[in-house]
């Protein structure tokens, strides 16, 4: 019995998450496409392929499905790279990408034979990046976007999901240009917003720097996707222009609205302003992963002294619960600090709630 070869190109986060997916189904073999000979060593080492390759060729060769799970910008390269190789017929190519108009609209042009692309985008990420990061449970209860043109058969899109089963996430199917309007809203817009925000505070921390020796806590947490890697939302944001450009232009008539409350002392009308965005904000679905990763924080008053790191740390250890980060926050000699625990999955969190709470520790959200 022959078996279905999927082969992903970018082995990191999302790649190498996808593989674990994948690997160790009896009917599935998963092959890597590497840059560099230490890459290869280390998904082989990690165990999320079952091989790995230097060679594009060697890679997709006799290839059921080929993810390329790649920047944006380098996503049409790619394509056009496999528009060249003798593929295998009926293989299906997709991608994890931001953006779906852009690389749909370049699969179009260059019309691929008995070979289908549809484009793809995991809705899930990770504060951690790279294949160490990998894990067979990111895209679990996340929202899968498929993105298939109108010329794209509906059984090749039916094999892309049922492969894709093998994620436990839920699949939906959207146009790629209503896709961008969509991501862009949801996702695109708050990094600029996050930027432009921490660069405003960057610039008036230069006359004085008590905006930066205050801007902790809550500032930190509501800005924290402003430091997301340049060079790849560089890509996506130009990816998204004209989509962009329309959103910024409604942002701008949304703060220009409350300029003019504020100029007209206008109080109900901030009130309603807050009112709606409460009622929309209270609609939104919980427990669902998006793509802005979601805060999973404790925190909980502890005394300042020598050991209380570790004591916590060896507490939640021994129950093997995960911790991904520890942080105490403003503590000051004599003073009782904030510790702040960070997690990956919920059900961690809430163990560790259960057991600091039993432990007579005051924890809070």
């Amino acid at each position: 019995m022959n078996k279905t070869k999927v082969a992903i190109f970018g082995v990191g986060l999302i790649g190498g998450s996808l593989a674990l997916c994948f690997k160790n189904k009896p009917d599935i073999t998963v092959v890597g496409h590497a840059h560099r000979p230490e890459s290869i060593d280390k998904y082989m080492s990690k165990g999320v392929v079952d091989s790995a390759t230097l060679s594009i060729e060697e890679a997709a060769r006799d290839a059921d499905f080929i993810f390329l799970c790649v920047p944006v910008g380098k996503l049409e390269q790619y394509l056009t790279q496999l528009s060249h190789l003798p593929l295998k017929k009926g293989c299906i190519i997709t991608d994890v990408g931001s953006t779906k108009a852009s690389i749909s609209e370049a699969a179009e042009a260059l019309r691929f034979k008995d070979v289908y692309f549809i484009g793809g985008h995991p809705m899930a990420g990770s504060e951690q990046s790279g294949v160490e990061a990998a894990s067979i449970l990111l895209f679990e209860n996340a929202y899968y976007v498929l993105c298939p043109s109108t010329n794209i058969p509906e059984h090749a899109v039916e094999t892309l999901e049922k492969l894709l089963s093998y994620t436990r996430a839920h699949i939906v199917k959207v146009d790629p240009k209503l896709h961008d309007e969509i991501v862009g809203a949801i996702s695109h817009l708050p990094h600029i917003i996050a930027v432009a925000l921490v660069n405003q505070i960057s610039d008036y921390n230069e006359s004085n720097i008590l905006y930066r020796r205050l801007a902790a806590g809550g500032f930190r947490d509501i800005t924290r996707i402003a430091s997301s890697d340049p060079v790849i939302w560089r890509d996506i944001l130009l990816n998204n222009n004209e989509v962009m450009l329309r959103l910024l232009q409604d942002w701008n008539e949304g703060i220009s609205s409350f300029i003019d409350m504020l100029t007209n002392s206008d109080g109900q009308g901030i009130e309603e302003a807050f009112l709606k965005a409460n009622a929309f904000r209270n609609e939104l679905p919980e427990g669902r992963k998006g793509m802005i990763t979601s805060l999973l924080d404790l925190y909980l008053n502890v005394p300042d002294h020598p050991g209380i790191i570790g004591k916590i740390a060896t507490v939640l250890g021994s129950e093997q619960i995960n911790l991904s980060n520890i942080q105490i926050i403003e503590s000051r000699e004599d003073v009782p600090g904030v510790m702040r625990l960070s997690f990956r999955q919920e059900e961690d969190m809430e163990r560790a709630r259960t057991l600091l709470q039993e432990l007579e520790y005051t924890v809070f959200m």
